[in-house]
């Protein structure tokens, strides 16, 4: 009897062991749904879903505190796909955080009329404009995201929303209209 007591307290034992190690070397840092969410979403850093950027967006919505309609520069498509991820409903974009755009935009500065104060520098999230105090500044266009967040700062109303037409370069498809057996319908 004492023979197997012992035999069963050493087995415990190396299966605790066992067990102690692999939850310290297969320990996942973070929650992987907060990976998936952001990979989704469009990196613009632009703060219209009333999050500071993407990646605390997406760690609101892994805890339920976002829904999946706040983001305008990810528009439909990116709704779609959180929604399929998450497994809930798809939504329209929320008008709180924006429109729904026909064709994605970028904002020009016109030269002539800037006076460098550097407020859009400041404003822009993703660095896409370019100058220095006290001289005219620029927008880099293939940087810029449309998120408009440099124009309200603007003291001259010198920065101007523009529309980017489609090229073989930026051309994307439309979503197929949504049929009955369609299995999202907005």
């Amino acid at each position: 009897m004492f023979t197997v007591i012992i035999t069963l307290t050493i087995i415990a034992s190396v299966f605790g062991l066992i067990l102690a190690y692999s939850a310290i070397r297969f320990k996942v840092e973070g929650n992987p749904i907060v990976d998936q969410i952001d990979a989704l979403l469009p990196q613009t850093q632009c703060g219209q879903c009333t999050y500071p950027g993407c990646r605390p967006y997406a760690e609101a919505m892994a805890k339920g505190e976002a829904d999946i309609n706040q983001c305008p520069p990810g528009g439909e498509a990116t709704i779609i796909a959180l929604a399929d991820l998450l497994d809930v409903e798809i939504k329209p974009l929320s008008e709180e955080h924006g429109v729904v755009k026909d064709l994605p935009t970028i904002v020009r500065i016109d030269e002539q009329t800037c006076i460098g104060c550097t407020l859009c520098i400041q404003a822009c999230p993703v660095d896409a404009i370019l100058g220095a105090a006290k001289l005219m500044h620029t927008v880099i266009e293939s940087e810029c995201t449309g998120c408009n967040l440099c124009i309200p700062p603007c003291p001259v109303d010198c920065i101007h929303i523009f529309e980017v037409e489609p090229t073989v370069r930026n051309w994307t498809a439309e979503l197929p209209d949504a049929g009955p057996f369609a299995p999202h319908t907005i």
